[in-house]
């Protein structure tokens, strides 16, 4: 498996103008214009093999959106290397063009009077596509994408959902064997959010495309992605596969247990705490740190004869907020990115 994109202390600052404040500050800012640098994006380093399917999320501001600008050429970084498929982005931004594509939640390629089908005809003539290629591959994406039915509606009069599935075909019309998605699934409601992933995943079977993709929902990651980044003011605080970034931060734990007889209204589980309670049954919360979720459970079935029980997982919202969380905290103590408390594990 090849390395398509290698990232070495990549770092980007921005001078931005400062306002001073007061009476004083007023009068001086007449004649006079201050900046303060801010650092978007601080030394990262990281690494995708071809047919990746990388979550890369991290709160606003946390550097998500510069570095895939960066990855795409968009923007030239401070300092640090970096390496998309052999080429440098911000040097060879142009012959990068026809190997990546990208797709930014919040900003339309499409021609928004026109119906999807002429943005990807004139994509066609950008790309320099042959005519029959682009026809089997525009084929290929109607399907896989199920976006017939839309394609000759003005895209003014498409819904969001399928207006994005419109754009990831436009991104995809060239062949690229990277694509970057910004935010794709962003303003969609639950059935559009599903029927995206699918379209993203089917793509990424079909091909073995290398997809890098920033989302706040997490859904996006938990559906998706193997392998997650976490991003947080500007540096790299997580790097590992999906199911051991749960593993990590996984302390919380739903117990739903109904019991074959009524229990009293003073049941209890030590080292616990009751979040629901009936006759037949209840709902326990625990932390696995202070005490396994096997032994919560043979001290249930050792309390009376268990009909059913189930155990959830908190939302990966909430991981993804311990994460964030556990960073703050080391920060004001002044240790740095979480990795120098805990070490991360590694992916089986």
């Amino acid at each position: 498996m090849s390395t398509v994109v290698k990232l070495t202390h990549l770092q980007k600052t921005f001078r931005v103008k400062h306002k001073a404040s007061g009476l004083q500050g007023s009068v001086k800012a007449l004649f006079s214009t201050e900046y303060r640098t801010v650092e978007a994006v601080k030394g990262v380093s990281l690494e995708l093999q071809e047919g990746d399917l990388l979550a890369f999320i991290g709160p606003n501001g946390a550097g998500k959106s510069t570095t895939i600008k960066m990855l795409t050429g968009i923007l030239f970084p401070t300092e640090g290397e970096a390496n998309v498929l052999g080429y440098v982005p911000w040097r060879q931004r142009r012959q990068l063009a026809y190997h990546i594509g990208s797709v930014f939640g919040q900003k339309p390629q499409l021609w928004y009077h026109l119906p999807p089908v002429d943005t990807f005809e004139l994509f066609a003539h950008i790309y320099e596509l042959d005519r029959a290629a682009f026809e089997r591959r525009k084929t290929f994406l109607i399907e896989a994408l199920g976006i017939g039915d839309w394609l000759h509606t003005p895209v003014r009069k498409l819904s969001l959902g399928q207006r994005m599935r419109c754009e990831i075909a436009a991104s995809m019309l060239h062949g690229p064997r990277i694509l970057f998605l910004d935010e794709p699934t962003i303003g969609l409601d639950v059935v559009a959010k599903q029927a995206l992933r699918d379209a993203i995943q089917q793509l990424h079977d079909a091909e073995n495309l290398t997809i890098f993709l920033t989302s706040h929902d997490a859904g996006d990651v938990e559906t998706l992605c193997k392998r997650v980044i976490v991003i947080n003011h500007g540096q790299v605080i997580f790097d590992d596969r999906t199911s051991a970034l749960k593993r990590r931060f996984l302390r919380r734990k739903v117990i739903g247990v109904r019991f074959g007889q009524p229990i009293p209204d003073d049941f209890a589980v030590r080292d616990a705490t009751i979040l629901k309670h009936g006759t037949w049954g209840a709902k326990i919360e625990l932390d696995t740190h202070v005490r396994p979720v096997e032994d919560v459970i043979r001290a249930l079935m050792d309390y009376a004869p268990v009909v059913d029980i189930t155990v959830e997982d908190p939302p990966m919202e909430e991981i993804i907020r311990e994460i964030y969380r556990a960073d703050e905290s080391v920060r004001v103590a002044g240790v740095g990115p979480v990795e120098a408390e805990i070490p991360l594990e590694k992916a089986e």
